[in-house]
């Protein structure tokens, strides 16, 4: 079985891509990424993002949504009275109790928002989250990611974060720990994947064969892929012939997409969680919304998209 591991894999503050489109540029990086020693984490489909610290353009500790990063319209909140100038309705709502209840610290996170405390059942997103108990805490967080940042936040560097390192840097004695319920259920991923192995020594077989896109046309064709998922529409040969007609491409590409979705999927036999939460879409049972795996070849989420990017854009969202 898998063990934790502390890569320090950091990025740009940027949307974590699904590996198989990354291959479309003829990126095969994947290819080793699935198969090296890694830190795994659950995601949380919590909603929205929270992401609070210290503000190093100030020394103020701060909260906010993803949109304190915005390069014009900045929204950073030291205080409430700039909460109710930024922001209203239900965020202004979560955020008002992040401020009053999320421990001060010189460091910068973000985290998913899953609910008030009171309850032992959440639906902040797509996902029904059943806890053993009611939660007691004021608020519930699911923290997954670390920024660093010079100046200020528009450069902010992410690097995710397991949740024992999170505890590392947010041990205080004078923080209430009644205040928050961190969300991070232990995850693992055995070592031992070798079907997966042998299937990304096919993968990069086939690699040999395709003449791949730039990412201009790569980026058209993620947006053509991601619509047919939403809309329930089978990515059979028959479709991906459609759109490497399309785009002009080669037809290997996009096998070669196919294949290492496949390879994804399997990931899913090789992950192993251990917590007190049970999840479900609607009246069915499901795993977590996918898990994020960091090693030294990149970082990337493992999701089923078929069943979750369908109900996230179809399901009346909570917040």
């Amino acid at each position: 079985m898998g063990s934790f591991l502390c890569y320090t894999i950091s990025m740009k503050n940027t949307h974590i891509e699904h590996p198989e489109d990354s291959i479309l540029t003829g990126d095969l990086s994947v290819l080793d990424w699935f198969i090296a020693e890694s830190n795994i984490s659950a995601k949380i489909d919590g909603a929205p993002a929270i992401v609070w610290g210290t503000n190093p353009a100030n020394g103020k500790f701060f909260v906010g949504t993803k949109s304190v990063f915005n390069k014009v319209k900045i929204k950073i909140n030291h205080s409430h009275a700039e909460i109710d100038t930024n922001h209203q309705g239900n965020v202004a709502t979560i955020l008002h109790k992040c401020l009053d209840n999320l421990p001060r610290t010189d460091h910068i996170f973000q985290g998913d928002f899953v609910g008030f405390g009171g309850n032992d059942k959440y639906t902040p997103n797509t996902i029904t989250y059943y806890f053993d108990e009611v939660i007691d805490a004021e608020i519930i967080i699911a923290p997954h990611t670390i920024y660093s940042a010079k100046s200020d936040l528009r450069n902010a560097i992410a690097r995710p974060i397991s949740y024992v390192e999170f505890l590392k840097y947010t041990i205080d004695d004078d923080f209430d720990k009644d205040c928050v319920y961190w969300l991070s259920p232990v995850v693992m991923l055995d070592d031992d994947r070798h079907t997966i192995n042998n299937s990304c020594k096919f993968a990069k077989q086939i690699a040999t064969l395709c003449d791949f896109v730039d990412v201009k046309k790569a980026t058209r064709i993620k947006k053509q892929l991601n619509k047919c998922i939403r809309n329930e529409i089978d990515v059979d040969d028959l479709l991906l012939d459609a759109i490497a007609d399309d785009n002009n491409c080669d037809i290997n590409v996009l096998r070669l997409w196919k294949l290492v979705e496949s390879i994804k999927l399997d990931m899913f036999n090789y992950i192993v969680r251990f917590d007190d939460v049970d999840c479900y879409i609607g009246e069915s049972m499901c795993d977590h919304e996918g898990y994020v795996i960091s090693n030294e070849f990149g970082t990337y989420k493992v999701i089923n998209r078929e069943v979750f990017s369908f109900f996230n854009f179809t399901m009346e969202k909570a917040w």
